[in-house]
């Protein structure tokens, strides 16, 4: 059994709070980190390292948890960036381009969705994620929901049965029927390959009634709730969501106390997707009224080719302490444990003895710089299960 030794780190963020110091980022200085059989085995002080079959000697750099984004949309083929122009140009953002790349998913191959999709994969996880989840809901039919959840499992087993992401053109004067083949047959077909069932809880999407008939029905064939909760506006998605405890509420644009103090009480996470609001010009969430309030906050990329066409977390983190009110500390716990909150993993976004060996080496001194330096390539090498994903 290999065992691999991560050397003289200058920082070490754990996520374990009460170990070292910044609070619940648990930082080590001048650390070491022995990897087993693909998990942590030990973490300490450099100067206690235990012997180790190979050494990564991390030279002063921060290393910290993989990213964890909870919230992706990967299984697409097309391109809106004619629409991204037009957002910029004034256009406002409505969802209704969802349908665009509904026809273009349609119409592409197994092959060609497989090969978009694992190069996203690669992206993510060249900037740090190593954990991620992959929604459908550009297929809208029964065959072609079920073959993007199939093509999703092939790449991470946090897979999300979106179905009711819009109504399908063809469905347009019959949402009621629509919403019936989502609750029958199509669930039964995404059922082998989803963990967990989603609803775009949104004018001209998916009313309060919809979306509790979907998610019910969902929940009782005993896959896990989440929702696109309150991102064009006020709306009934984060009570729906509490209500019905759901892992996470995502958006959280447009909130009302009501719907903070119902987060705040409950076990459900807001996820926030910067990167939307980056590509769409809208609002920011307020990320600081949630955290003082007291409510979990996630951070995810919400990866899609109309609304947020970003891979990377270090990004959103940097747009987060920029222009949401969050700390860069809590940005960065936001994107490792938030976002394994928000999937239920308490195996992921975390470095302790007995999980995964998930982690990034940065080339920097300090997780700081993840928000100091927007835009900067600063991840210089990822392991994933203990194994080196590349060599820098």
């Amino acid at each position: 059994m290999v065992k691999l030794l991560i050397d003289n780190i200058g920082e070490l963020v754990t996520n374990v709070a009460g170990i070292g110091e910044d609070g619940p980022l648990g930082i080590r200085r001048k650390a070491a980190l022995l990897i087993e059989d693909g998990e942590v085995a030990w973490i300490g002080p450099a100067r206690y390292a235990p012997a180790a079959d190979r050494r990564i000697d991390a030279d002063g750099r921060a290393v910290l948890p993989g990213f964890v984004d909870s919230h992706a949309h990967l299984v697409f083929a097309g391109d809106r960036a004619p629409e991204f122009a037009a957002r910029m140009a004034g256009q406002p953002y409505t969802g209704g381009g969802i349908r665009t790349t509904v026809a273009a998913t349609r119409a592409a191959s197994d092959d060609r969705l497989r090969e978009i999709v694992g190069r996203l994969r690669v992206e993510a996880l060249r900037q740090g994620t190593t954990t991620i989840e992959i929604k459908s809901g550009y297929g809208l039919n029964v065959a072609d929901e079920a073959r993007s959840l199939r093509i999703a499992s092939e790449y991470t087993t946090e897979t999300t049965f979106l179905g009711a992401h819009v109504v399908p053109t063809e469905y347009a004067d019959r949402p009621d029927d629509y919403v019936g083949l989502v609750c029958g047959p199509m669930l039964r077909a995404a059922l082998p390959y989803a963990r967990w069932i989603d609803v775009f809880c949104e004018r001209g999407a998916f009313d309060a009634d919809h979306a509790r008939a979907i998610l019910t029905v969902g929940q009782a064939a005993g896959l896990g709730v989440r929702v696109h909760a309150n991102q064009l506006g006020p709306g009934p998605g984060v009570q729906l969501a509490v209500e019905l405890g759901a892992a996470s509420a995502d958006h959280c644009t447009h909130l009302s106390d009501a719907d903070i103090d119902a987060l705040a009480g409950s076990e459900t996470v807001a996820t926030l997707l910067p990167g939307a609001e980056f590509s769409t010009r809208s609002p920011y969430p307020d990320a600081r009224r949630l955290l003082d309030a007291g409510v979990t906050v996630a951070l995810a990329t919400d990866c899609n080719p109309g609304s947020s066409y970003t891979s990377s977390l270090p990004f959103c983190i940097a747009l987060a302490v920029r222009e949401m009110g969050m700390t860069p500390a809590e940005a960065v716990w936001a994107a490792t444990a938030g976002g394994a909150r928000a999937l239920r993993r308490p195996d992921a976004g975390v470095l302790r003895p007995g999980v995964p060996a998930d982690l990034s080496i940065l080339d920097a001194p300090s997780y700081l710089h993840l928000a100091y330096r927007p835009g900067v390539p600063l991840i210089i090498q990822v392991l994933h299960n203990g194994v080196p994903q590349w060599q820098p």
